[in-house]
């Protein structure tokens, strides 16, 4: 029973994994869901100040970190854009990427540091507690667990175009604007979903790593997915057993075994791949 709330937390991070990963990749969004999960940490600190400070109990930390990750999400949206001739577009996007993981790391210290008393336990969603879990966070993760993937099941023909060539979906008249702020809003929603499994600063790992290993050995996007889900359940499995055995956060050991299991699949994809002659 002691593991039983971690194990249900770690099946639902795998299946928005599983749904979000790959696209992740493809979209080359990482550096984005990097930049909204540190922009999570400023809605976290203004709505423990507004609890603390302010009396409205009825703001949670997690209510906090959804709203700052879609706007985050949305203006990344916003300011992406196929890029021109001499990189002017890419380097303004990039900007944008750096100033919202700044100013969203900056303002949840402005406000953790603003908050009276002690902010130990705010602390946790900066590296994972998944370990801590409650009924009421697996309740929320299940919402967004069902909410993502039908969402993405709605706009799937949109969003698998984008990821695979926006400018020739805005092109054939599709609303590509639509479909990329649907696609930011679902990583948002996964982001603050595992930000709960392992945390702020590794949620970028989690959100990549398994899906990486699973490119490499799929060719198809659905059964990549599938296979991501998978990868990421076993890793978030593994993490709770080091550290059992380790007696650790299991936040670290995910990420090691993601990553090992990464460099693996490199290793194999590159020793059976036909040499050139």
């Amino acid at each position: 029973m002691l593991l039983l709330y971690p194990l249900l937390a770690s099946l639902l991070a795998a299946v928005v994994c599983g749904a979000m990963g790959p696209l992740t990749l493809l979209r080359r969004n990482t550096y984005a869901a990097g930049a909204i999960s540190h922009t999570c940490l400023a809605g976290l600190g203004l709505a423990q100040y507004l609890q603390v400070a302010c009396g409205l109990a009825w703001i949670s930390p997690m209510t906090g970190a959804l709203a700052a990750a879609v706007l985050a999400a949305l203006y990344l949206a916003g300011r992406r854009a196929p890029p021109l001739q001499g990189g002017g577009a890419a380097s303004g996007s990039d900007a944008a990427l750096s100033a919202v993981w700044a100013v969203g790391m900056a303002v949840g210290l402005a406000f953790l540091s603003a908050t009276p008393g002690y902010q130990g336990d705010l602390m946790g969603y900066l590296f994972g507690s998944i370990l801590l879990v409650s009924p009421a966070d697996l309740a929320v993760m299940g919402f967004f667990a069902l909410l993502v993937p039908a969402v993405l099941a709605l706009f799937w023909r949109g969003i698998l175009s984008i990821s695979f060539n926006a400018e020739a979906t805005a092109l054939r008249g599709a609303p590509a604007a639509l479909y990329e702020r649907v696609l930011a809003v679902l990583t948002a929603l996964a982001v603050v979903l595992l930000v709960r499994a392992v945390g702020i600063v590794l949620v970028i790992a989690l959100l990549t790593l398994p899906a990486l290993t699973a490119r490499r050995l799929c060719r198809r996007i659905v059964p990549m997915m599938a296979l991501t889900g998978l990868l990421t359940f076993l890793c978030l499995c593994g993490g709770l057993a080091l550290a059992w055995v380790l007696d650790t956060q299991p936040s670290a050991p995910t990420v090691l075994l993601a990553a090992a299991l990464a460099a693996a699949a490199r290793l194999l994809t590159t020793r059976n791949a036909p040499s050139a002659r």
